[in-house]
């Protein structure tokens, strides 16, 4: 079926997919950022990770995952009224 599709659209795909990586990296890198600042002191006592620190990393990372997807439900809400309001006022005007 991929192979019935005009270019146009397989270089829109690949673009979307593209821009997608794009901000997962981002936001991974965000996220990472964001956690080890408020989870690990900037001086290391130890190689490895106390409890205290891994804890807060998971708890971290599930919150920031959670409000990523949540943001991105209600953007994905807002999108999809604001094309239904745009077709609503293309069928309200008046054909010239």
């Amino acid at each position: 079926m991929a192979a019935s599709l005009p270019q146009l659209d397989v270089a829109k795909m690949q673009m979307v997919q593209d821009l997608e990586i794009e901000m997962m990296s981002d936001m991974y890198n965000r996220m990472t950022a964001a956690c080890h600042k408020k989870c690990i002191p900037p001086k290391y006592k130890d190689a490895e990770l106390v409890k205290g620190e891994s804890v807060c990393l998971d708890r971290c990372v599930a919150k920031y995952l959670d409000i990523h997807e949540r943001v991105g439900r209600k953007l994905t809400q807002m999108s999809l009224q604001d094309e239904e309001a745009v077709k609503k006022l293309q069928g309200e005007m008046p054909k010239m």
